[in-house]
């Protein structure tokens, strides 16, 4: 599998991005792991993102399956050709962990809770907000989380694989207001303390010579975002939700 990372530390592109390590300045932490970076590529800071559509479905189409996490306490719709490897056992104490994959195996999300968070902000880089929708079944303490899309810039980096770093997944931070933000923190509060869901956008791994079953041509964000992977990657995160509603 390959392995980039804007800041010099090694990353797994299928694993969920919560922040930047050590070298960029962001901690974030659970009893068991510790958040993992994402992959890179060039962003647009002026792209918009797009609107708002509902989060779930009434109805699954045929080709789609629903997943409830081993705690009982969360489900999500994912495409019935995909695959779900049930992790729990490596799971914090009470806590879920479930890894989506393509029928090749390739790693697009990961959802984590009973997840202990923090986070420092003592760096800011070049921010881009590609794609972004409200997740209200996941609100908590007035807080509604958001699927995002987003990238962070490095652009001192001589190695044009750790220029910028892309990821998407549910975060309940505070969107930026500025062309820079802090680095990047996909978590959403969830009982005992957190959870997160999504994964790494890898613009280097996006060939089927790569990794079989992906579409070719796409080593842009914006072209990532037009194809069906992605769309149901969307989909299926924004239809994550509390078991019984």
């Amino acid at each position: 599998m390959r392995r980039l990372g804007v800041c010099g530390t090694a990353v797994s592109a299928g694993l969920f991005v919560a922040a930047f390590l050590a070298g960029c300045g962001s901690t974030a932490t659970s009893p068991t792991t510790s958040p993992q970076p994402a992959t890179s590529a060039a962003s647009s800071p002026d792209t918009a993102p797009p609107t708002a559509t509902p989060s779930a479905p009434d109805s699954l189409a045929a080709d789609w399956k629903t997943f409830t996490t081993s705690d009982g306490q969360l489900l999500f719709d994912y495409p019935a050709e995909w695959t779900i490897k049930d992790r729990a056992a490596e799971a914090p104490s009470g806590g879920a962990f479930a890894e989506v994959l393509t029928a090749a195996g390739k790693p697009l999300a990961t959802l984590r809770t009973n997840v202990v968070t923090g986070a420092e902000c003592t760096q800011k880089s070049p921010y881009s907000l590609l794609d972004s929708q409200p997740v209200p079944a996941l609100a908590q303490q007035g807080v509604t989380p958001r699927f995002v899309f987003e990238s962070r810039s490095n652009p001192s980096a001589t190695d044009p694989r750790k220029v910028n770093v892309f990821a998407y997944g549910i975060t309940s931070a505070p969107e930026p207001s500025g062309p820079e933000a802090c680095p990047i923190f996909q978590f959403f509060t969830w009982p005992p303390s957190g959870a997160a869901f999504g994964g790494a956008y890898n613009p280097f791994d996006t060939t089927p010579d790569t990794t079989p079953g992906n579409s070719p041509n796409v080593d842009t964000p914006e072209a990532y975002k037009q194809t069906s992977e992605y769309q149901d990657i969307r989909k299926m995160i924004t239809s994550l939700r509390p078991a019984g509603t």
